[in-house]
């Protein structure tokens, strides 16, 4: 019997470590985010700055783990058997749940995940205790810590608004201070502010690092809380005049340092702070263990877990394992760097392509909050208002230079967002209140990103669809987990063996599908992001290579579309019509998202190069309405197989054959021609462009003929004729597109030989 326990323990120690991996993954966005979003150093250094610090953090984690062992459930009312299944399923909900997030890119809480899963698994066991006695509902709170559940959402709520609002009112204050133009206030107040904000770095370090450190004696605990206030003012002045110092000898950037310098602390944080989440579940599987085996003989079903409630600390080398695993997976997880972008993407001080649509809710938050800023600006007077705007305009473009290439917005915001963090960490965690570090970081990265005008008119209605996104999806962190964690408290209750190895198989199956979507999704993001790959000084000449590649990808990946649906659907394969269905949702994106590009691309082309600007506007015109003619026949044949319709007919099998061929070789032949760029033989496409017209007519009148012989259903034909008319349309605008393309490297060419 204690054999199977102690494969039950190994088993939450291998959950952990693929915790810890799908854990990081997710919060590495709390302390990457400013520093991959600006720009700080190299990707790589991030890294090295990030692992140290959550190497450092895991030594300073208190190891008490108390929240997995008397935190939410008084460990003393269940047995070494029912806590044993209550620890199995909080790992395998809390694996299944992160990774998921993980997928698609969106942050979330770990403490929020692990909370509600030992709130879900112990409720289960708790109810399942009390059917089989002679206690009612009324009791669970003998089980159930409630309060401190209660103490922890309340909290959490709280720090989700007190984060934006702090975030928000800090980054605008200090915006009208130093401005967009840096380089010039840095001179003078750079030493000052970085003094400033190290000093708040040095202060979450004290407090929320020193207090938990598994190393630090009391004696030393008691010194740094009695003389917080000396340390932070030495800290201050020392840091303010090593500052100066290296700026006048060495132009040292300030930002940098204090934006590596939190990237650092917070990845201590979290190492510190939520380690617990991820390992403090095994090791507490592994003391109920212990306590077990030191009573020989014992009932695992009666053996109660009082031994639990009390605080044993964990040996600092097996913190340090953990860290280790922490700081490989932020090297090697892919998944951890979808998660970074979500969070850049919705900061970004610039326009571009955005990853969230509007909705209702978004765009009333917008109007009224306009509302409220003109009924503010009517109360100024009209000089501070002029100020005002002064301080957020960048006064020339040279200020944009101080931005490295490729940054979402600039280092004092991202300083903003790490020393707003942290202080505001360190103060809920000196007052003994729940918080989450996700939640806590993101929203004061949103905030700052409100009060520096980065959501203006062109993009706040998709940026705050995106915030609330990810807030609904916390929400569903807290249900999910506490749901999912239930029910297979449940099963692995009335299953015994059976079922844990099932839930475990189930995991793993599910972990692999993510995998795979995972996959997929990032190698679609890298097919759009080749279009962009070229640089921002575009010449005309690359203009005209870039619009050549995107025009033959789409291409491409319509021809291939276009065949798999006729292929489906003539076979009434429901599997290839749905794959070709996701392509066209997918191929609608893409070309979506270049026509959004246009007016950037067309800002780098020369004053006199309107023409050839005009044709370019016009082929991606083109390649939108290929992607609609494609959409109007997938979608509909797809619905017309999944509603069980009746089949296509030998003869319109054969038609649709010989089209299916016909449209195939004239897509084949310009895309060869975009390729040469050579458009010689134009006449040519358009004589084959014509000859499928007359085949289509022809068909048509076919059909026509054997709709009025009753020989089609009238699905059949309404589908059929559907088909003909977009294929008519396909060829049309393949053409003209062709035509297009012609005309813009003419007109670019002209310009290029006969330059002002």
């Amino acid at each position: 019997m204690e054999g199977i326990y102690l494969i039950f323990v190994a088993v939450l120690f291998l959950l952990a470590f693929s915790d810890l991996m799908v854990g990081v993954a997710n919060d590495a966005v709390n302390f990457l985010n400013s520093a991959v979003g600006a720009k700080a150093a190299s990707f790589k250094t991030v890294l090295i700055v990030a692992s140290v610090g959550v190497l450092v953090g895991a030594t300073f984690s208190s190891g008490l783990m108390e929240i997995a062992r008397k935190g939410l459930f008084f460990p003393g009312q269940f047995s070494f058997n029912e806590v044993i299944i209550i620890f199995l399923a909080v790992m395998i909900t809390d694996v299944i749940l992160l990774d998921m997030f993980n997928t698609f890119g969106l942050p979330t809480s770990t403490t929020v995940s692990i909370v509600f899963e030992l709130l879900g698994a112990s409720v289960a066991i708790a109810v399942i205790k009390i059917t089989g006695s002679e206690q009612t509902m009324q009791d669970i709170g003998q089980y159930i810590n409630s309060a401190k559940a209660l103490a922890i959402i309340t909290g959490i709520l709280v720090s989700v608004a007190i984060a934006f609002s702090v975030g928000a009112l800090v980054q605008y204050i200090t915006r009208i201070l130093f401005t967009f133009n840096l380089r010039f206030n840095l001179k003078y107040f750079g030493a000052l502010w970085g003094g400033l904000a190290i000093t708040g770095i040095t202060y979450f370090m004290l407090i929320k690092g020193a207090k938990g450190a598994s190393f630090i004696t009391p004696e030393t605990l008691k010194y740094i809380n009695a003389n917080t206030g000396l340390i932070l003012l030495a800290s201050f002045a020392g840091w303010t005049l090593i500052l100066q110092i290296l700026m006048l000898l060495f132009r040292l950037n300030v930002l940098k340092v204090i934006v590596l310098a939190g990237t650092f602390a917070l990845a201590m944080a979290f190492a510190g702070n939520d380690l617990v989440n991820f390992i403090g579940v095994p090791l507490a599987g592994l003391k109920a263990l212990q306590l077990f085996n030191a009573a020989p003989g014992a009932d695992p079903n009666t053996f109660l877990m009082t031994g639990l409630a009390e605080d044993v600390k964990t040996e600092t080398w097996m913190l340090l394992i953990a860290g280790v695993v922490m700081a490989i997976t932020l090297w090697t997880s892919k998944k951890a760097r979808s998660v970074i972008e979500t969070s850049v993407d919705l900061s970004r001080q610039g326009e571009g392509a955005e990853r969230f649509n509007s909705s209702i809710l978004s765009r009333n938050l917008v109007r009224g909050a306009m509302n409220v800023s003109s009924a503010i600006s009517r109360f100024l007077p009209d000089k501070v208002n002029l100020w005002i705007e002064k301080r957020f305009n960048p006064p020339d473009e040279t200020t944009i230079t101080q931005m490295p290439e490729g940054a979402a917005f600039d280092m004092l915001r991202a300083s903003v967002n790490l020393v707003v963090a942290s202080m505001l960490i360190a103060l809920g965690t000196s007052l003994k209140l729940p918080l989450s570090t996700t939640y806590v970081t993101f929203m004061v990265a949103m905030g700052t990103s409100l009060s520096d005008r980065a959501w203006g008119r062109e993009s706040a209605v998709y940026r705050i669809t995106g915030v609330l996104s990810v807030i609904g999806g916390w929400f569903f962190t807290a249900l999910a987990a506490f749901t999912v964690s239930l029910i297979a408290a449940t099963i692995l209750y009335f299953g015994g063996l059976v079922a844990i190895f099932t839930l475990l198989f189930l995991a793993g199956f599910l972990i692999y599908r993510t995998h795979r979507i995972h996959l997929r999704r990032t190698n679609e993001r890298k097919a759009d992001q080749a279009i962009d790959a070229l640089p921002d000084e575009l010449s005309t000449e690359t203009i005209i290579v870039r619009c050549s590649l995107t025009i033959q990808q789409v291409l491409e990946q319509s021809l291939a579309i276009f065949k798999e649906t006729l292929m489906g659907l003539m076979d009434e394969d429901r599997k290839v019509l749905k794959n070709a269905k996701s392509g066209s949702e997918a191929l609608n994106v893409s070309t979506k998202r270049l026509k959004n590009q246009i007016s950037k691309t067309l800002s780098h082309l020369r004053e006199d190069s309107v023409e050839s600007g005009h044709y370019y506007v016009q082929a991606i015109d083109y390649l939108r309405e290929i992607n609609h003619c494609i959409s109007f026949i997938t979608m509909p044949s797809f619905e017309h197989v999944e509603n069980n319709h009746r089949p296509m007919i030998p003869v319109q099998i054969e038609e649709l054959s010989r089209l299916n061929g016909e449209i195939s070789l004239l897509f084949g032949e310009v895309m060869n021609m975009l390729k040469k760029q050579n458009y010689a033989d134009f006449d040519m496409i358009v004589a084959r462009q014509q000859n499928i017209q007359r085949i289509i007519e022809e068909t048509r009148k076919k059909q026509v003929k054997r709709i009025k012989n009753s020989e089609t259903g009238t699905r059949n034909s309404i589908l059929y004729l559907n088909i003909l008319a977009e294929m008519k349309n396909l060829t049309l605008y393949t053409l003209n597109l062709l035509k297009s393309s012609r005309d813009f490297e003419q007109a670019a060419h002209t310009v290029n030989k006969n330059p002002e």
